[in-house]
């Protein structure tokens, strides 16, 4: 069996063997052209100097020969005993260095002529002989030799010359053979390594490309899809892998998309037995599952849009509830009036994130919950109308009280004594007490029911503050109560009913004069922010503990520990009912033993 190993093997090893042949080719061209470099380098060139070496040599012994002669004095013996041992010199060379036919019979001839050569010359530079049998012995006999020497020695030059310029030729034809001979393998082994990269791409490459195919479209979802296994390499194994892989997804899809079903169908049945209305939202805002009340109530069947639907305050709940990934609730009042069966019914939206998988962001989706206010707001209403029929029933009896216990107290009627006199005056003082109880539930009474209107006008902060404030200054002066006022004169106007602020004013002012003790400090500030208008009144009492924060502003709420004289818990929530009907928001912000800031905001 091929395997995927032996088709890399082959291709690589293939390139491997073609780079191993070019390689030597190349070093035997080389060592081929080296040789015969050599050869034209060292052989002829070696006779070329020693014929040349000989003839200079020859020349000189010549030349002070003849200046003896004609001079007429004796021969420089050592210089001609100096040229005699270079030109033996230069002849060895050249009967050591052989190469060409016909060479060694004219170097030996020139090794013979240059011993009767210097055997006339020592006649010839003998002084006791006469100079004219001299000159006569070398024309005769020195001067002949020294020119067969010298042809002889220039035929052996011109020998060896010829010889390297034919050695140079055959370079030169060897080196362009050799070039054509590389250019061929180059051609060769590049079409033999195109043949194996074509081989490699159809056996290699191509599949693997089809895996990757196959990958992307089983990445899309397209899990029937069955890759060809023909070939039993590495490949092919993986392409096996492949098809069980799918067939274990088709198989573990299957079994999810039961799953699935089977849950979408019991989530269905249980929210078909729920009696609130729930609609689950998928992250397009889209209806996904929802209970048969939120079907038939608010229209919110599977795959209805949020936007479709008239309620423009669903998408922004979804959005909001998504962006803050918890529980929101419809701002205001928050009360969706409905009649269903003729009948009216009130119901509180609330929408929570549905969190994402591990490893995920955003959400997915959102749950809306119509919470059944119905019977909390006809219980409300219902308390509201006993507040309002038992206020005022009490209001006319308590008038009468509080008239009969004034009278009394002026002795109108009679003489008191000092116990009848304390006596009514803690009754008058508890009837004053329940009087502003009264006040206090029907001004509550009239906001929450809207028959307290509001005359909205432009309003200067400072003159809001200003008015606020100023029945408490004495009150604050006699109890020691430093009392500081910061608002900015070019703060800009707010709207706001003048006449109910100052009431919010009165209740944050007493409360204020009331926990501060003697040489504290009440601060009043108004300043600038985004939504508006910021007042607040800070006071340098023990504070508030966190976990009654919360709850301040709830009616009928007392932080424990509290005298009976700080009232039933009404002023805060009727702050907060006169805060809220201006478009604005309160707060609070305390630290035990640090003191508690009261804050409402008003637009501007």
């Amino acid at each position: 069996m091929i395997t995927l190993r032996h088709k890399l093997a082959l291709g690589f090893g293939g390139l491997l063997a073609i780079l191993a042949l070019m390689a030597l080719l190349t070093v035997q061209q080389i060592d081929r052209l080296g040789n015969a470099i050599d050869v034209i380098l060292k052989q002829n060139y070696r006779s070329v100097t020693a014929s040349q070496e000989m003839k200079e040599a020859l020349e000189k012994m010549d030349r002070g020969l003849l200046f003896a002669l004609t001079q007429e004095h004796d021969a420089d013996r050592r210089a001609i005993s100096d040229n005699e041992r270079r030109f033996r010199k230069a002849l060895t060379v050249e009967l050591g260095n052989i190469t060409l036919p016909g060479e060694k019979e004219k170097a030996e001839r020139i090794a013979a002529l240059f011993e009767r050569y210097i055997r006339a010359y020592r006649e010839v530079a003998d002084e006791s002989a006469s100079v004219g049998k001299r000159k006569s012995t070398y024309f005769t006999t020195i001067l002949p030799l020294l020119t067969e020497i010298n042809a002889l020695a220039q035929e052996i030059l011109e020998m060896n010359q010829a010889n390297m310029n034919d050695a140079n030729r055959s370079a030169r034809l060897m080196a362009e053979s050799a070039r054509n001979r590389i250019v061929m393998a180059v051609v060769a082994c590049t079409l033999v390594a195109l043949v194996f990269s074509y081989q490699s791409r159809l056996s290699i490459l191509k599949p693997i490309g089809k895996l990757i195919d196959s990958a992307n479209k089983i990445r899309e979802g397209n899990l029937d899809l069955v890759l060809e296994t023909g070939s039993s390499d590495e490949i092919g194994q993986l392409s096996a892998a492949f098809n069980e892989m799918t067939a274990a997804l088709r198989k573990a899809r299957k079994l999810d998309d039961e799953k699935l079903h089977r849950t979408r169908r019991a989530t269905q049945e249980v929210m078909n037995m729920l009696p609130t209305p729930i609609a689950i939202f998928d992250p397009e805002g889209r209806v996904d599952v929802a209970t048969q009340s939120a079907i038939r109530n608010f229209g919110l069947k599977p795959g209805t849009k949020a936007d479709s639907l008239d309620y423009p305050w669903l998408p922004a709940l979804l959005q909001r509830a998504a962006q803050e990934g918890g529980v929101v609730e419809i701002d205001g009042n928050g009360y969706i009036q409905k009649f269903v069966s003729n009948r009216e019914f009130f119901f509180r939206p609330a929408a929570a994130a549905i969190p994402p998988p591990p490893d995920s962001n955003g959400v997915s989706g959102t749950v809306l919950l119509m919470h059944d206010m119905t019977q909390a707001h006809e219980q409300k209403e219902l308390k509201r109308g006993v507040v309002s029929t038992v206020s005022h029933q009490l209001r006319t009896p308590l008038t009468s009280l509080r008239m009969a216990i004034h009278l009394l107290l002026e002795q109108r009627i009679g003489a008191l004594n000092a116990k009848q006199a304390e006596l009514l005056n803690t009754a008058g003082e508890d009837s004053d007490r329940l009087a502003d109880i009264l006040d206090d539930l029907l001004d509550l009474n009239r906001i929450e029911s809207g028959r307290s209107r509001l005359s909205l006008i432009p309003c200067r902060p400072e003159s809001l503050v200003r008015n606020g404030i100023g029945p408490f200054m004495a009150e604050a002066a006699e109890k020691k109560v430093n009392l500081t006022v910061d608002v900015p004169t070019d703060l800009p106007d707010v709207t706001a009913d003048a006449a109910s602020i100052g009431h919010v004013f009165a209740n944050l002012m007493a409360n204020a004069i009331r926990f501060t003790p003697s040489g504290g400090t009440i601060s009043v500030r108004a300043e600038a922010e985004l939504s508006g208008i910021r007042f607040s009144v800070a006071d340098t009492g023990e504070g508030i503990a966190p976990e009654h924060l919360k709850h301040l502003f709830d009616q009928f709420y007392r932080v424990p520990g509290q005298d009976e004289k700080s009232g039933i818990g009404l002023g805060l929530s009727i702050v907060k009912e006169i805060v809220t009907a201006h478009g604005g928001n309160v707060g609070v912000e305390s630290r035990r033993g640090k003191g508690s800031v009261f804050h409402f905001t008003l637009p501007a």
